[in-house]
């Protein structure tokens, strides 16, 4: 099978969290089935520019990325150079897979896939909720709905998404949708050694801070840090490390947040990305880890930890909380500081009930979620929707 991955960004960007990770490791995991895949994405590394090679692939993981320069308007990652190479790759392609929505990037490849009659698959990624339109650039995002999302989805051979909950937030905008794939993110197995971190800070926040609650992930004000931070002020004992790249300087608005409460001592904000030894140390130390987000398409980081053997405690507006109260590895709670502090306090009460949680996690996270067995069931679904093109074609 040929497959053709389009996201706005790709690695090395990791500044851009988890759909990173995750595009990259469906796209390498279905390489390793012996299928051709190819991802067309810009070199958009936030304000810079990823130092890649352009126009031409580059084998990543037996995967072949092309990465394109951003013309203006940069911040829906217009390329025209990626939009002038659609039309030759889509000769050779059976399948498309777009990894995002209100981009640039999906737009003019649904568009070129339409033209080319290559059928297509998105990806929302999470973004697709009405919620959050609200409460962010809702005018933007309403008209960009209107004249090019929902055609966009509505013309696709399927949506492809991370969870239950994802479907049922795209199913109340009242779109003809076509049908649905519901296929979670995978998880890459952790070195069988914790290497020690590098970074003084993050070696202070694993070795003197007990019992440690982590959250690792993007700064932003959808991960409800916040309300986190303040539910700190009723969990009696431990110390929250909040660690992850700052999106528009909201790690400073956490910390003063923690102080103004009087939790300088009981809580760290290291805004900034954590990559390779330190990212392992921190997992590695970490007696409980949470996710305490607004709205979540999945939630990467959270098999991330379950992998590592820790129980967790995630918001009810998180897609991987069916999978946490499923195999009892955590606990699910609502976005608010009261049900955080609780869910946090019971874990923290006893920590052998927690230890069984996390390695009930360990084990449903190596059995269900390696990018192998994500990718064959991604592979079966193309499949399906590949048979009916080729016999009109």
């Amino acid at each position: 099978m040929r497959i053709l991955q389009v996201a706005p960004t790709y690695l090395p960007a990791t500044r851009y969290g988890g759909p990173i990770y995750s595009v990259h490791g469906l796209a390498s995991a279905l390489a390793e089935l012996d299928h051709e895949v190819h991802v067309f994405t810009t070199n958009v590394d936030g304000s810079e520019d990823s130092q890649v090679p352009l126009g031409r692939p580059v084998d990543m993981d037996g995967v072949n990325v092309w990465y394109f320069p951003a013309g203006r308007p940069r911040r829906i990652y217009r390329s025209p150079a990626l939009a002038g190479a659609l039309a030759q790759m889509l000769l050779r392609i059976d399948i498309v897979h777009l990894h995002s929505v209100f981009l640039w990037p999906t737009w003019a490849a649904a568009a070129a896939c339409r033209k080319s009659a290559v059928p297509y698959v998105v990806s929302p990624r999470g973004m697709m909720v009405r919620e959050l339109i609200r409460l962010r650039s809702h005018l933007v995002k309403t008209g960009w709905i209107t004249l090019i999302e929902r055609s966009n989805l509505e013309h696709a051979a399927a949506i492809h998404v991370t969870a239950d909950i994802e479907a049922k937030e795209l199913e109340r905008f009242g779109f003809n949708l076509p049908p649905i794939i519901s296929i979670p993110n995978g998880v890459t197995t952790p070195p069988a050694t914790t290497p020690r971190a590098s970074n003084p800070e993050i070696r202070k926040l694993c070795e003197a801070r007990r019992p440690l609650i982590l959250y690792l992930g993007r700064i932003n004000w959808k991960k409800n840090l916040i309300e986190l931070v303040r539910a700190m002020s009723d969990v009696p004992h431990g110390h929250l490390g909040i660690v992850g790249y700052d999106e528009d300087n909201h790690g400073k608005t956490v910390a003063e947040t923690a102080a103004s409460l009087g939790l300088k001592e009981h809580v760290t904000v290291l805004a900034r990305p954590i990559l390779g030894a330190d990212k392992e140390a921190l997992l590695a130390a970490c007696d409980l880890f949470v996710l305490p987000s607004l709205s979540e398409n999945f939630g990467n980081t959270v098999l991330e930890a379950a992998i590592r053997g820790k129980p967790v405690v995630v918001s009810e507006g998180a897609g991987v909380a069916t999978f946490v109260s499923e195999h009892q590895c955590g606990l699910v709670c609502l976005p608010n500081a009261n049900s955080i502090s609780r869910a946090i306090a019971e874990l923290l009460s006893d920590l052998g009930s927690a230890k069984m949680m996390g390695e009930r996690a360990r084990s449903a996270a190596l059995r269900d979620y390696s990018w192998s067995a994500i990718a064959q069931r991604m592979s079966a679904a193309y499949d399906t929707i590949i048979k009916p093109h080729r016999a009109a074609r």
